[in-house]
């Protein structure tokens, strides 16, 4: 009888200990079981390396100690390559470290269907990002190819700015920006190529809703910043007031040996 009345009591709690019941929660990284549906277990989650200070002040790029950083004339903390040439976009901030953890909830969202990590991922962004997100006019996904949007037949960093604009409240204009031609993959190109490969790739599809505009771009992985830089000057050339970034995690400078 206890049994059974423990668990009607759960069914009486609504769909979401329903759905506990027929399908027992799990974490979204590991087949450890937890207390609620889209939460991480322990362990998991203490895998996860959330950006805190030292890091640029400008492009977010995680510092290990502030030895590895130098400051400008206000005595902010800057990166040896904003310090040299201040990049398009006036701030970027990521909430995750890219590293063996956060790459257990980037790559599957981005490559095995699994858009439900959007969730998570976002109420990191809401985080590392809360004051740009506060001063935004309008978020905007950098956007995929076409071509690659068929293949995988969502767009990452379109999904994780509409969670952005409901946890924020904030408008999303997913068509925004468009990427005009195809580029090759990046992942092992270095920050100079990486830029040439990304010039006049982009361009701004609406440019009535940028003119005057803080426009906060949206992405999932920041490697070099080449990419957020390159959206970042099509949206300042369309009138935007201002250009800033938030992505989910950020791949440290590997030029940082210890960060």
């Amino acid at each position: 009888m206890r049994a059974s009345g423990a668990w009607l009591g759960r069914l009486k709690n609504g769909p979401e200990k329903l759905l506990d019941v027929l399908l027992p929660p799990h974490c979204l990284t590991c087949d450890a079981e937890v207390e609620r549906q889209g939460s991480f277990c322990a362990a998991c989650f203490s895998g996860l390396n959330l950006i805190s200070a030292p890091f640029c002040a400008r492009c977010g790029v995680p510092f290990a100690h502030e030895g590895e950083a130098d400051r400008n004339t206000d005595g902010a903390l800057l990166c040896a390559p904003c310090l040299a040439r201040a990049p398009g976009f006036a701030m970027a901030r990521a909430a995750l470290r890219y590293d063996e953890g956060a790459k257990r909830l980037i790559l599957p969202f981005k490559h095995a269907d699994r858009t439900e990590m959007a969730v998570p991922l976002a109420r990191f962004m809401a985080r590392a990002g809360a004051e740009m997100l506060a001063a935004a006019d309008v978020l905007a996904p950098v956007p995929a190819h076409w071509r690659r949007l068929i293949a995988r037949r969502y767009d990452q960093a379109a999904l994780l700015a509409q969670r952005l604009g409901r946890l924020s409240g904030r408008r999303v204009v997913p068509d925004l920006l468009r990427r005009t031609r195809a580029t090759l993959p990046l992942g092992d190109k270095g920050a100079a190529e990486r830029a040439a490969l990304v010039a006049d790739a982009f361009s701004v599809a609406r440019p009535a809703r940028v003119a005057g505009k803080r426009v906060l771009l949206v992405d999932d992985v920041m490697t070099s910043g080449a990419t957020a830089e390159a959206c970042a000057r099509a949206l300042l050339a369309a009138g935007a007031a201002r250009v800033e970034v938030l992505a989910a995690a950020r791949v440290p400078d590997p030029r940082l040996r210890a960060a």
